[in-house]
């Protein structure tokens, strides 16, 4: 590889900003973003592993890594952060919109709450409100920090669940009646399909100052799962297999780094090829 194509790779003292930084995929973005020169900023609302994860980060790049309690879905909060960011370290080169609540799916129960008939508006709400209107109200507040420096990158975590719709017979279990059974829930797949409509807005809407904007979908990670979950899920990928967590953390380096630098508004999918069939 030539030097000048290894460069547009890099992202020495680049400062990125990783919302939900203490998840699973959260810590791995910081990692690759760190092994390639720049300084990951956690932000999260779990205090102790946001504070053991940016030392641990530290330790193993040997590189200052940074921690910040922040509730995203309080745009004050996120203003005040940003602000001290940007006191310490003078700009925000890039954002990653990684948090969000995962629902889990749980087992059956007779009255699955899972379910779209049993599903209540309270949650409805909070998952929105952390997946989607977090991701809003980090892009605007230090999406406009970016503007007015005429720089910068975004990148919005999607899935390959905003792509196509939950094959519900991934969580099906036997013995339990049809309308008992645990489903994905209807707010993961709405929120994912909204942050990809939200990169082509924000891509458009900031071309002209400097901004690019993508989408990262990933497919699911294995995390030891039960053996019949990824047994099925996987006859449903071409690849057969899930994916490993590490799997990713170029594609993040991609988007994140100039070797991305003529694409904006696209949504970077994968999936092992599970949408493609």
């Amino acid at each position: 590889m030539s030097t000048e194509l290894f460069n547009k790779f890099q992202l020495t003292d680049k400062v990125a900003i990783i919302t939900g930084g203490v998840g699973l995929l959260g810590i791995k973005h910081a990692e690759a973003i760190a092994e390639m020169g720049g300084i990951p900023i956690l932000l999260d609302i779990d205090v102790e592993k946001g504070k053991t994860a940016a030392i641990k980060l530290s330790e193993k790049y040997s590189k200052n890594c940074f921690f910040y309690n922040c509730d995203i879905t309080n745009e004050d909060a996120v203003i005040n952060i940003k602000d001290e960011i940007i006191k310490t370290h003078s700009k925000i080169d890039i954002l990653i919109n990684n948090a969000a609540i995962d629902p889990k799916v749980r087992s059956g129960t007779k009255k699955e709450l899972s379910r779209l008939e049993n599903f209540s508006l309270d949650k409805w709400n909070l998952e929105i409100f952390v997946g989607l209107t977090g991701a809003f109200i980090c892009s605007k507040v230090i999406g406009s920090e970016m503007a007015e420096r005429g720089e910068g990158v975004i990148v919005n975590i999607a899935s390959d669940l905003g792509l196509i719709s939950p094959n519900q017979n991934l969580y099906k279990k036997d013995g339990i009646q049809d309308h008992e059974q645990p489903v994905k829930p209807v707010t993961y797949s709405v929120i994912k399909h909204g942050i990809i409509g939200l990169t082509k807005y924000l891509a458009t809407y900031w071309a002209d100052k400097g901004i690019r904007v993508n989408t990262l979908s990933p497919g699911g990670v294995f995390t030891n799962q039960p053996n019949e979950f990824t047994s099925k899920i996987s006859k449903l990928i071409p690849l057969g297999r899930m994916a490993n967590k590490d799997e990713y953390k170029a594609a993040i380096v991609y988007l994140c780094s100039d070797a991305s630098s003529y694409m904006t508004g696209s949504n970077l999918v994968i999936d092992g090829g599970r949408t493609i069939i």
